[in-house]
């Protein structure tokens, strides 16, 4: 391999320097959370989860980075698909569900990132986000807002492609899939293995929508 292809591959040296010092925080933060709070886990991958979704999600915003341009109607079109992409995500994850819990419970023993888990009843529902896959839903609706912010069609026509966009749907049928093996219940209450599952289906979710390979590929073919 030549040095011209290897360049293409190394990240920017202010990227390192902050990914090196992002993870140096979260270590700290870590060893602060649990030596404060007693916290307790059964395996160390229990840990690396959170800390997975979290990157990933950081990453590929400042990949995508922000939008340009005014308030068009594309761009509001994408922020209410965006916001019904993370509220549809957040039922499906069991963030949000119909109970009939009262009052707030607030969980410390559970591992960083898991906990600490918020419980409250809000009138007919039950809300209990489990704080790194909220992070995740976020991230996966900043991207799917972006993606339809960017989109070369008018806003019905950019939201409607959202649906057409394997980059788009593949997220929401892997999030469903994932989410109904390991959903927030707690640590302990399914399969491990499916908390393996969840987090390799969210980092495919989040790497296609940040590059959206399909959608450049149809670009190339319409240039053509």
């Amino acid at each position: 391999m030549s040095a011209t292809a290897l360049q293409r591959f190394r990240l920017p040296p202010k990227l390192l320097v902050g990914v090196t010092a992002l993870l140096a925080l979260e270590a700290v933060a870590l060893v602060t959370y649990v030596a404060a709070t007693g916290a307790t886990f059964t395996a160390p991958r229990y840990v690396l989860y959170p800390v997975a979704w979290v990157n990933a999600g950081l990453l590929a915003i400042w990949y995508v980075g922000p939008t340009s341009g005014g308030w068009t109607r594309r761009r509001v079109a994408g922020v209410l698909v965006g916001v019904a992409y993370f509220l549809a995500l957040a039922w499906i994850g069991g963030a949000v569900a119909f109970g009939d819990a009262a009052g707030i419970e607030v969980h410390w023993s559970l591992p960083p990132g898991w906990g600490p888990l918020v419980i409250a009843g809000v009138g007919p529902l039950r809300i209990a986000p489990t704080p790194y896959r909220l992070f995740g839903y976020a991230a996966l609706a900043y991207l799917v807002y972006a993606a339809a912010a960017d989109a070369e069609a008018t806003p019905v026509n950019a939201v409607l492609g959202l649906f057409s966009c394997v980059s788009c749907t593949l997220p929401v049928l892997g999030i469903v899939l994932s989410s109904a093996l390991g959903s927030a219940a707690g640590v302990g209450a399914v399969s491990a293995y499916s908390y393996d599952l969840s987090t390799l289906v969210y980092l495919a979710a989040i790497a296609l929508l940040a590059f959206r390979p399909d959608v450049a590929l149809v670009r190339r073919l319409r240039r053509q």
